[in-house]
């Protein structure tokens, strides 16, 4: 039965031990875990909203291609329609639209103008159509006392537009500017009552193609190109090649030399990083393949678009797809890469800490032990002071109930080496004693008790 109890108790101390040994180390790690988890970013959202501009680029048709794109990594892509890139970067600015991305054309919006928001791209080249009636012209500036329809209001179109009739001064009366959507601008051009039409759209675009074929229509071709480009970063210089709508039919005519912006892809800045990667991998799917006026693989790429380029845009440009989006699956990937921050607290903190554990475990379990060392110690000193008999007696008594009470201390079998060590000590001591003893006779110890 004692041996029983004995059995019990030292269970019940080495597991106070062992907490009180895991509790700080436990709180430690904890800490380091949750500081870990405030800096990681949550997992990103699976629904993203895009403002899509109806009239301009064909940014319509990328939405949808997009939205295909991103269904297959679980991510729904939902479509805000606007008035234009205008409104578009409008939206991105507003913390409380829901709007994450946009579709906007170059040189709509001054970047100072629009805080918060990130470019990921331009995805093509979009020219500037210019369709007129009447004698062959070659420059805006020629258009000055006509009526021309310059696009919608807050759209990337009249933007450009009203920046290319103000700067060659023929945006004042008697020129006559009027609002009107693409389809609207091209029935009245055709029917006369127009006498220019702005048009911002891809080469390829159907209604521009059937707009180049219509009789008594121009197109114009900008004989000072390399100036605008100059003066306008986010301008490109473009030769659209005779009979390249039709070759039948000679459409057009002769060589037309364009100048074109960007359609770009722009973002809030707080965008989660590895949406802005899938959105990137799904540019380089929808707008890597050669055009009219595009090379295979030139687009999406880091051109001038009048916002700073995000860094996961410069990263991805730099180095291409993340090394785990190559191989894993988005969701997978997202996973690991948000798993590998939880590297650092376990690195530095978890390992040094579980490989110190065993130490501050034998650290506790010998604190036991080495208290007693302070009494053993104590007598020690008492005996370098030459004491008497009866002290000598005293001292021997001591060290039997200290090591009475060490060997009551519950010590697991590991450690028990501790104990014995601890009475070899013990020993040591009662050795000296007892050879004092055997020295000092008895009435000279009663007489110098009596002196003293």
């Amino acid at each position: 039965m004692k041996t029983d109890s004995l059995t019990s108790q030292l269970r019940r101390t080495l597991r106070r031990d062992l907490w009180l040994t895991l509790g700080p180390v436990l709180a430690i790690i904890a800490l380091a875990f949750a500081v870990t988890f405030y800096f990681i970013k949550p997992a990103p959202p699976k629904t993203l909203v895009i403002a899509t501009p109806q009239e301009e680029g064909g940014f319509r048709y990328f939405a949808r291609k997009y939205q295909e794109i991103l269904a297959r990594d679980g991510i729904t892509l939902e479509v805000r329609p606007t008035k234009g890139s205008v409104t578009s970067i409008e939206l991105l600015t507003q913390e409380d639209s829901g709007v994450d991305v946009a579709f906007v054309q170059s040189g709509t919006v001054a970047a100072e103008k629009a805080e918060g928001v990130v470019s990921l791209g331009s995805l093509s080249y979009v020219p500037l159509w210019v369709f007129y009636r009447g004698e062959p012209i070659h420059d805006v500036r020629e258009l000055k006392g006509r009526r021309i329809s310059v696009g919608l209001e807050e759209s990337g179109t009249r933007s450009l537009a009203l920046t290319m009739l103000a700067a060659n001064r023929v945006d004042q009366a008697p020129t006559e500017l009027v609002t009107l959507g693409r389809d609207a601008a091209i029935e009245q051009l055709k029917q006369g009552q127009l006498d220019a039409v702005f048009l911002v759209s891809p080469a390829d675009s159907p209604a521009i193609q059937k707009l180049a074929a219509v009789p008594g229509i121009r197109m114009l071709s900008f004989a000072r190109a390399d100036a605008y480009v100059r003066r306008y970063t986010y301008l490109s210089r473009h030769v659209l090649p005779r009979g390249v709508f039709d070759l039948a039919a000679d459409v057009p005519e002769s060589d037309v030399t364009l100048i074109a912006p960007t359609a770009n892809l722009v973002a809030r800045d707080t965008l989660h990083p590895a949406l802005a990667y899938l959105l990137l991998r799904a540019a380089s799917e929808v707008h890597g393949k050669a055009g009219m006026l595009d090379r295979t693989g030139e687009f999406p790429a880091a051109l001038e678009t009048g916002f700073p380029l995000s860094s996961e845009a410069r990263r991805y440009y730099e180095s291409g797809v993340p090394l785990l989006q190559r191989y894993l699956p988005f969701w997978a990937a997202n996973l690991v890469d948000r798993l590998w921050v939880m590297l650092v607290p376990i690195i530095a903190v978890v390992v040094p800490l579980v490989r110190a554990v065993p130490a501050l475990f034998l650290w506790r379990v010998r604190s036991r032990i080495f208290r007693w060392y302070a009494r053993l110690k104590e007598v020690e000193l008492q005996l370098d002071e030459s004491p008497g008999r009866e002290m000598l007696g005293d001292m021997l008594r001591r060290l039997d109930e200290a090591e009475r009470e060490v060997n009551r201390i519950p010590m697991p079998l590991s450690y028990s080496e501790n104990l014995y060590f601890f009475r070899e000590h013990i020993d040591v001591v009662r050795r000296r004693i007892v050879r004092r003893l055997s020295e000092a006779p008895t009435h000279l110890a009663h007489e110098a008790e009596a002196t003293g």
